[in-house]
C-alpha cells in the first residue's frame, strides 16, 4: 500500500499542474480582465474611480501627469480605451502584473503557490488566504447539514427500497427520487423562495444571509435558533437535490448482496430476517456508501452549494468565486481553484484508502 501512496502522491503533481495550465489559458484567452474592469469605470466615474485601485504595485493616481479622461487617439490592446492615457494603462499593467509575458506571470504563480503564498485580491485589498478561511466555515457548516441529512435520509429510504423492490412503495418512492435526481438544486432553491420566502406566497423563512444582522447581540438560544432560521432553505434545496443518486446507490448495494451466497445460507440457519439484513447485508452493503464520503463531501463543499450560495446571498466559498469570475479577479480565481483541485486530489486518495480500510479484501497494488 505505500507504494501505491508513493506513485498517487507522484501523480498529483502532473495533474494538478495541467489544471492550473489549461485553466490559466482559457482565463488568460478570456476577454474581460481586470484592466478592462477598470477601464469601463474610469469611462464612467473618470479620476474617482482610480482612488478605489491605486497602490498595491504601482501608482495610478498621478497617472504620468495626465488627466484620466484625457481624449486623444490612444492605440490599446484593450477594447473601450479610447481617450484613456496610455501611461495609466501601463501602470494598471504593472500594478496586476500584465507587463510580463504569460509564461512568465505562470511561472511565478506556481512557486508562489508551492509555498501556499496565494497573494492579494485586487479589488479587496486584502489576501486570498484570508478570503478563503473566512468564507470557508461558511461554506463547510452548509455542506456539513446537507450531508447529515442526505445520509440520514438516502441510506433508510435506499434500504426500504431494496427489501421492497417492486412494491407500490419502491414505485413511487422512485418517482420522488427520479425528480429529485432530474431538477438541480438551484431550481428547487428558487421553488423554496418563492414558496416560502416571501417570493409569492408565504415569507416565512428570511431570503439573504446566514444570520440576521443583529446576530452578534442575541443570547446563546436566540443564536442558534436564528441560524437554524436562515440555512433551512439553503439546506432543503441541497438535500432534495442530492439525495437521490445517493438512495440509488444504496439500493442497488443492498439489492446486489441480497442475492449472495452467504444470505441464503444464513436464512437456512434460521436467522431472522432482521438479523440477516442488518447483522450481515447492511455492513456488506455500507461498504461503497461509507467510502465515497470524501469524494462526496467535497462535491458538496466546493460544486453543489455555489450557486445555492449565491441564490440566497450566503457568504461561503462559492460566492467568493461566483464574485471573483465576474470581476476577473484571477489571485481569488486561482488561489482558491489551486487549494480545493489540490483538495480534491487529496480526498481522492483517502477515499481510496478508505476502500481498504472498510474492506481489506481490496488491494490496488495488485491491479493490473
Amino acid at each position: 500500500m505505500t507504494a501505491y501512496i508513493v506513485r498517487r502522491v507522484l501523480l498529483m503533481i502532473p495533474t494538478l499542474l495541467g489544471i492550473m495550465i489549461l485553466n490559466f489559458i482559457i482565463i488568460q484567452a478570456a476577454p474581460g480582465g481586470p484592466v478592462e474592469q477598470i477601464i469601463a469605470q474610469l469611462q464612467g466615474k473618470a479620476v474617482s474611480a482610480t482612488a478605489r485601485f491605486s497602490g498595491g504595485g504601482g501608482e495610478l493616481a498621478s497617472g504620468g501627469g495626465h488627466a484620466p479622461g484625457q481624449r486623444g487617439a490612444v492605440e490599446s490592446k484593450y477594447r473601450g480605451a479610447q481617450g484613456i492615457d496610455p501611461q495609466l494603462i501601463k501602470d494598471l499593467e504593472k500594478q496586476f502584473g500584465f507587463d510580463k509575458p504569460a509564461p512568465e506571470r505562470f511561472l511565478k504563480m506556481m512557486s508562489s503557490y508551492l509555498r501556499f503564498d496565494f497573494g492579494d485580491s485586487f479589488f479587496r485589498s486584502r489576501s486570498v488566504f484570508r478570503l478563503v478561511v473566512d468564507r470557508l466555515p461558511v461554506s463547510i457548516s452548509l455542506g456539513l447539514w446537507t450531508m447529515v441529512l442526505t445520509y440520514l435520509i438516502s441510506i433508510p429510504l435506499g434500504v426500504a427500497k431494496a427489501v421492497r423492490d417492486g412494491s407500490r412503495f419502491d414505485v413511487w418512492t422512485s418517482a420522488v427520487v427520479i425528480v429529485g435526481n432530474a431538477i438541480p438544486s438551484f431550481l428547487f432553491a428558487i421553488l423554496l423562495i418563492v414558496l416560502f420566502a416571501g417570493g409569492s406566497y408565504w415569507q416565512w423563512f428570511p431570503l439573504r444571509g446566514l444570520v440576521s444582522d443583529d446576530w452578534s447581540q442575541l443570547n446563546l438560544w436566540h443564536k442558534m435558533t436564528d441560524y437554524l432560521w436562515h440555512i433551512t432553505l439553503p439546506v432543503v434545496s441541497l438535500v432534495i437535490g442530492g439525495f437521490a443518486s445517493l438512495t440509488l446507490l444504496t439500493k442497488n448495494s443492498f439489492i446486489e448482496q441480497i442475492n449472495q451466497q452467504y444470505v441464503l445460507t444464513a436464512r437456512a440457519k434460521g436467522l431472522t430476517e432482521n438479523r440477516v439484513l442488518y447483522g450481515h447485508v447492511f455492513r456488506n452493503a455500507m461498504l461503497i456508501v461509507i467510502a465515497g464520503f470524501p469524494s462526496a463531501l467535497i462535491g458538496i463543499l466546493f460544486t453543489g452549494a455555489l450557486l445555492v450560495e449565491v441564490i440566497f446571498s450566503i457568504d461561503g466559498i462559492g460566492l467568493l468565486g461566483f464574485q471573483a469570475a465576474v470581476t476577473r479577479d484571477y489571485p481569488v480565481m486561482f488561489g482558491t481553484l489551486y487549494c480545493f483541485t489540490l483538495l480534491g486530489l487529496v480526498m481522492k486518495l483517502i477515499e481510496d484508502l478508505t476502500y481498504v480500510l472498510v474492506d481489506p479484501r481490496i488491494d490496488f497494488e495488485r491491479r493490473a
